[in-house]
């Protein structure tokens, strides 16, 4: 349907076989049982053969359109889609007895109509380390959009974590490329194996939202933050070409030719000068022709500005509210010239291509079926994601699990405690139900414990409490939302839940059992983290976090959650802290001048000590790492390592391959840039090999010179580990002759003929 049809056999059948953990039934492709046997295509019309290709039905489809239909087809019609309150996020209407309808909801959070099943936010998805847990998310929302009467999902967002502070960091998959690749073609995969189509977003360098230097609108209960600093619908994102193929541009590209996603949004903002849903080297150059995407462009709500610029150079579709490509300034734009009828015939073509591959033509239109939806099996898998996403960041004296043999009583502190968790703006998804973390401790201690809950509102008084109890556990979250960037890093920034950073020394003062459950949408600041026995992340956590984290609390599952982004030990230590000109921006542009220096890169280039970095995670118990080896392949090389459980129970972790490449005159690299990673799941005293392939791509750095991607010779350090620093096993790559003394292997690769 994306691509090859064993491709996507196998999506569906890899949906399916991971659903049925938690289903007894697996989900329903687009033309399965319950849907009508009637298609939406006009029999009468050639473009109806399904033998034919898509291109080939696009193609004879737009030979009967008018040109007032073709132009009706590139703006969606639903003035209230934006807010919802007509159900769906958006819809075109279509060409009555030849085009169907299509309908656009929101998002990778869950489905922002009604209620739905509110599964753990994307940063969460990427502590996971695991593509199997992100096809399983992307079938879940897959499922629930199309019963829910839908064609397109807005998700998933790919965009890359910047700064710490962006208001949308919970919406996207964390601070590097290779992660956000792997788990977006894997939710892409689950989406569109539900016969619904996703979207790749937000295409490009949409790194901020702006800061609204009052708080007030990035506050919970506000419908989208409006950032006015910096703010993304005006700033100019200046970035150069190395930096944006090799972090920015990485998990679109894999979203296009690996996924086959089926549309792409392109972002607010501009991009070295020109918006981006009219900059012709992005849409046209790099994503059309380049990476041969045949689908879809569409903008982001309110994101297209300038009709001629718009035909020109590449947007395709405009869902939402049809202002420059309304039927008038189209129709004037053709007839002054300066718009080709090739080029209002290639956006049209794209639409109907789009939809003649996702077997829209060919199935009925999707039903308002909310009825069918499996809320229980949906329930279990937001779990069972939530609790691979739930990250162990300290456990000192193994206060962790708790044993209910030995904790009679248990304080729980805090106000996001008795709260269900999450972001804001097109993520605030209302849940069917939802379980809190005091609910989901309360069941799971049962009868043997006592279980006491302070807001947190007085400190004292939960100090008092924490005094009194066995175990104190702190649950504090901070509040993303889009439209509005955090101004600090803080837990009392935005002061949504009070002063949680004295409340979390208060305690922990009183009782040196505390431990901290985070709900977090991004890094936070942890300034008491050495007062503390126990500390984890559970990100946003969906409907079923309490649940998740009560398991992981008491043992019931072990933590294999890692982080997909870096915690720093203070604000100044930021990439782009203290320089406006970087971030928010000066006179609406803002320059990245870190260039590919993101996230864990920066830290290592400049020997700063994180409080806890990239691809950290613990267990409740241990592995040892050895025996690694390296061998040369056709492509690259394969380098192997042997992972063993070294401790008393079952679990897993995530093991992560490093790659430093050598620098060129002007060209400096980080010192280790992620290359491979695998979740590995053994049993006590069991061990297993792990193997990650390198080919050309994995040991190439964007050369500006040949605009190419190029493999240097050199020495390639290669490390092997449990996170970012550290690494227990390293070696080298002699790559392309180079004399490199105790190398593993020596690789010889050329360097692409293409971009």
């Amino acid at each position: 349907m994306w691509g090859s049809t064993a491709r996507t056999i196998g999506a569906c059948r890899g949906a399916a076989a991971l659903f049925a953990v938690v289903a007894t039934a697996a989900f329903a492709g687009p033309l399965a049982a319950g849907a009508p046997a009637a298609d939406q295509c006009a029999g009468a019309g050639a473009w109806c053969d399904a033998s034919l290709s898509p291109d080939q039905r696009a193609q004879l489809l737009l030979q009967a359109l008018s040109e007032s239909q073709k132009i009706s087809l590139l703006a969606g019609n639903d003035v209230l889609g934006v807010t919802g309150a007509s159900g769906h996020t958006g819809s075109s209407a279509g060409v009555p007895g030849l085009v169907p309808p299509v309908h656009f909801t929101d998002g990778t959070a869950g489905i922002r109509q009604g209620s739905a099943t509110a599964v753990p936010v994307e940063l969460a998805l990427a502590a996971t380390f695991d593509p199997a847990l992100a096809q399983l998310d992307g079938s879940v929302l897959g499922n629930e959009a199309k019963y829910k009467s839908n064609d397109v999902i807005y998700g998933p967002t790919l965009t890359i974590m910047r700064v710490a502070q962006a208001g949308r960091t919970f919406q996207a998959l964390g601070e590097d490329p290779l992660v956000a690749s792997r788990l977006g073609v894997s939710l892409i995969d689950g989406i569109q194996s539900q016969g619904v189509i996703a979207d790749a977003n937000i295409y490009l360098a949409n790194n901020q939202e702006g800061i609204d230097p009052t708080e007030l609108s990035g506050m919970p209960g506000s419908p989208l933050g409006t950032g006015t600093i910096g703010s993304r619908y005006v700033i100019n994102a200046n970035v150069d070409e190395r930096t944006l193929r090799e972090v920015y541009l990485p998990p679109f590209e894999a979203a296009v030719r690996e996924a086959h996603v089926g549309t792409v949004m392109c972002a607010y903002n501009l991009v070295n000068g020109t918006y981006n849903c009219e900059n012709g080297p992005l849409l046209n150059g790099i994503l059309k022709q380049q990476w041969g995407f045949p689908g879809v462009v569409l903008s982001d709500y309110g994101a297209s500005h300038d009709t001629v610029a718009s035909l020109q150079n590449g947007l395709d579709l405009e869902p939402w509210p049809g202002v420059a490509y309304a039927p008038a300034p189209v129709t004037a734009a053709l007839a002054s010239g300066l718009v080709t009828q090739a080029q209002l015939d290639d956006h049209v073509r794209r639409y109907l291509r789009t939809l003649f591959a996702a077997g829209v033509f060919d199935r009925a239109a999707y039903a308002e079926e909310e009825a069918r939806i499996e809320k229980a099996a949906h329930a279990a898998a937001a779990r069972r994601i939530e609790e691979g996403a739930i990250t162990l960041l300290s456990n000192r004296g193994s206060v962790l699990p708790l044993d209910p043999a030995r904790v009679k009583s248990i304080a729980v502190i805090g106000k996001p405690a008795s709260s269900f968790v999450t972001g804001g703006g097109s993520s605030a998804v209302t849940p069917y139900s939802s379980v809190t973390p005091l609910q989901g401790i309360t069941e799971r201690a049962g009868r043997g414990a006592h279980v006491a809950y302070d807001d947190g509102s007085n400190a004292a008084g939960a100090a008092q409490l924490a005094r009194s109890s066995d175990v104190a556990i702190v649950v504090a979250a901070n509040y993303e939302t889009e439209g509005a960037d955090l101004n600090c890093l803080s837990l009392e920034c935005p002061h949504a839940y009070g002063e949680q950073d004295a409340l979390i020394e208060q305690v922990a003062a009183a009782n040196p059992n505390t431990i901290v459950v985070l709900e977090t949408g991004g890094p936070v600041l942890t300034p008491w983290r050495s007062q503390v026995s126990g500390l984890l992340d559970a990100w946003y956590p969906g409907e079923q976090g309490g649940a998740a984290i009560a398991r992981v609390l008491f043992g019931d599952v072990n933590p294999s959650g890692h982080l997909p982004v870096t915690f720093p030990r203070s604000e100044a230590e930021e990439p782009t802290a203290g320089d406006p000109e970087s971030y928010p921006g000066v006179a609406n542009s803002e320059t990245y001048k870190e260039g590919p220096f993101v996230g864990y890169r920066w830290f290592d280039a400049h020997n700063l000590q994180p409080a806890f970095p990239f691809g950290f995670g613990l267990s409740y118990t241990s592995f040892s790492y050895g025996a690694m080896s390296a061998a040369p392949t056709a492509s690259g090389a394969r380098v192997s390592a042997t992972i063993a459980n070294v401790g008393a129970r079952r679990g897993s972790t995530v093991a992560q391959l490093y790659l430093g490449l050598p620098s060129q005159p002007g060209v400096a690299q980080p010192p280790a840039q992620l290359r491979g990673f695998a979740k590995v799941a053994l049993a006590p005293g069991h061990s297993g090999r792990v193997s990650f392939p390198l080919n050309a791509r994995s040991l190439s750095y964007w050369d500006t010179s040949t605009r190419r991607w190029s493999v240097a010779a050199g020495c390639y350090p290669v490390m092997v580990g449990s996170s970012s620093r550290e690494p227990p096993l390293s070696g080298a790559l002699a790559v392309n002759g180079a004399d490199c003394p105790g190398a593993i292997a020596n690789v010889h690769v050329q360097s692409s003929a293409a971009p």
